[in-house]
Formats: C-alpha cells, sequence, structure tokens
C-alpha cells in the first residue's frame, strides 16, 4: 500500500476503535437501541471507508503493475482478484 492510503486506513481504523469502545461503554450503560444501531452503523462505515481506501492503494500500487504484465495469465488473475473485492467491499 501507499500514501496517502496508509494514512487514512490508520486514521480510520483508529477512529473505529474508538467508536466500538463507545459502543460497548454504550451497551454496559443499557443505552436506548436506536442509538446503539447509529453507533453500529458509523462505525461500519469508517470500516468500509478504510477498505476503499485499501483497494484504491492497491489498484494504484500492486494494480498498475500486474495490469501491464506481459503475462496473460497475471492480468487475467488480477482482475478475478479485483473482481472478488468489488464484490466484498460493496456487500
Amino acid at each position: 500500500m501507499i500514501e496517502p492510503y496508509i494514512s487514512q486506513v490508520k486514521t480510520n481504523l483508529k477512529k473505529a476503535s474508538g467508536q466500538l469502545a463507545a459502543i460497548e461503554a454504550m451497551v454496559d450503560d443499557n443505552r436506548y437501541c436506536v442509538d446503539v444501531a447509529q453507533q453500529i452503523n458509523a462505525a461500519i462505515g469508517l470500516l468500509k471507508q478504510a477498505n476503499s481506501y485499501i483497494l484504491e492503494g492497491h489498484l494504484l500500487s500492486c494494480g498498475a503493475e500486474k495490469l501491464n504484465s506481459k503475462k496473460p495469465d497475471e492480468r487475467l488473475d488480477f482482475v478475478k482478484e479485483l473482481t472478488k473485492a468489488f464484490k466484498l467491499n460493496n456487500k
């Protein structure tokens, strides 16, 4: 992975980690269920965004090299890898 993606991923992971700790405290405090669910969705959003940064960084670093490969099998394998990653990223 390359910058600025490394920094963006780390920032999102730190935010998500803090949010998870806050969610756990909300559950311990028996907070309103919908409030807890909203915070969980916010944490999921941060993780999805981190995943998008990883995928984007991968495309710009490893992807460029693999797509320019002279080996057709290497290019095809990379396209299959991307297809799988995009499917996972959109769930």
